[in-house]
C-alpha cells in the first residue's frame, strides 16, 4: 500500500527515530497527520505506547530495516498480507522455552514474517533456516543477518527432501487461516525425534472436519499438547483473534511422516517395484 504524502513526509523526515522496534516523532505535527501516520502505523503492526519514557509506536518486530525499505519504495504492508500478524516477545519466549531451543540446534522458521522468532532463536544459539513468502520481508531478514538461509517462496511449495537434513525444531506462526495445512506440511521438515511448536487457531480445539479430528487424534498418539492461549495473546500485533499453542514432539518409530519417513519411501517403493 502507498504511503500517503504527508506521512512519508513525517516518516522520512531526519528528525524522526527509527529504531530496533520503535518510531517516535518527536516534533509537533498536525492532528490530521498525526491520526494518517497512526492508522499506516498500526496497519504495520505498531501499536502508540504513551509512557513518558516510550512516546512512540511499538512494534512486536524490529521495524527498523523494513521501515527503510518500505520509505525507499514508497510502500508498505500491511499487517493482514498473507494474514501476517507478527509473533509478540512475550509469546516468542513461551515458544522457544517449549522447544526447548538450544546452542547447536538446527531450527525452521517456515513463516518468518521479519524476524520475531529468527531472532531470539540466533540469541540462544539455533542455526536458523527461514521461510518467508513476502519478498521484502524475506530481504528484511537477510539483512538482519540471525538466519543462516532465508528462502523467499511459499512455505507449502517447497518440499521437505530439497533439504539434505532435516532439522531438530520447527517453531511457527503460520497464517491463522490453513494454519493446518501449514503445520502438517512443516511435519516434513522434522527429524524423527524434534519438536514442533506451532501458533494456531484456537479452532483447532474443537473444530470437528475430518481433518482436525484426525490432527488432534495424532497429538495425543505422540504424546503432544495444544494448550489454549489468553485472548489477548495478539493484542500487541493489532487483532484479538483467539489461539492456541501446539507441542508436537516426534521419536523414532513414532507416527508422524518426518523428514527421515519421508527420505525412506522411494527406497520402499523401489523394493515393492522389484518384486
Amino acid at each position: 500500500m502507498q504511503f500517503p504524502t504527508e506521512v512519508l513526509e513525517v516518516l522520512t523526515d531526519p528528525r524522526t527515530i527509527i529504531r530496533d522496534d520503535r518510531v517516535g516523532v518527536p516534533f509537533e505535527i498536525d492532528r490530521p497527520v498525526y491520526e494518517a501516520m497512526n492508522k499506516v502505523l498500526k496497519d504495520m503492526g505498531g501499536q502508540w505506547d504513551g509512557r513518558k519514557a516510550v512516546r512512540a509506536h511499538v512494534f512486536p518486530y524490529r521495524i527498523e530495516e523494513l521501515m527503510r525499505q518500505c520509505l525507499v519504495a514508497d510502500d508498505y504492508p500491511s499487517k493482514r498480507d498473507q494474514g501476517w500478524f507478527p509473533t509478540p516477545p512475550n509469546l516468542v519466549m513461551q515458544i522457544c522455552d517449549l522447544a526447548g531451543i538450544y546452542a547447536g540446534m538446527t531450527v525452521l522458521e517456515p513463516s518468518a514474517g521479519s524476524g520475531a522468532m529468527t531472532g531470539e532463536i540466533a540469541r540462544r544459539g539455533g542455526i536458523v533456516d527461514a521461510v518467508e513468502i513476502d519478498a521484502r520481508r524475506a530481504d528484511v531478514l537477510r539483512k538482519q543477518g540471525d538466519a543462516r538461509r532465508v528462502v523467499h517462496g511459499d512455505f507449502l511449495g517447497i518440499d521437505p527432501l530439497d533439504y539434505a537434513e532435516p532439522f531438530d525444531r520447527v517453531v511457527m506462526n503460520p497464517p491463522f487461516t490453513g494454519g493446518l495445512e501449514h503445520i502438517k506440511h512443516a511435519i516434513g521438515f522434522m527429524s524423527d525425534d524434534a519438536i514442533l511448536v506451532s501458533v494456531m487457531s484456537a479452532g483447532l480445539m474443537f473444530w470437528q472436519d475430518p481433518a482436525s479430528v484426525e490432527f488432534r487424534a495424532m497429538v495425543d498418539e505422540v504424546g503432544g499438547e495444544i494448550e489454549q492461549l489468553p485472548d489477548s495473546s495478539f493484542a500487541a500485533s493489532g487483532t484479538g483473534v483467539r489461539t492456541c499453542l501446539v507441542y508436537l514432539p516426534g521419536y523414532p518409530g513414532g507416527p508422524l511422516r518426518t523428514h527421515e519417513w519421508l527420505s525412506r519411501q522411494p527406497r520402499q517403493l523401489d523394493l515393492f517395484a522389484a518384486a
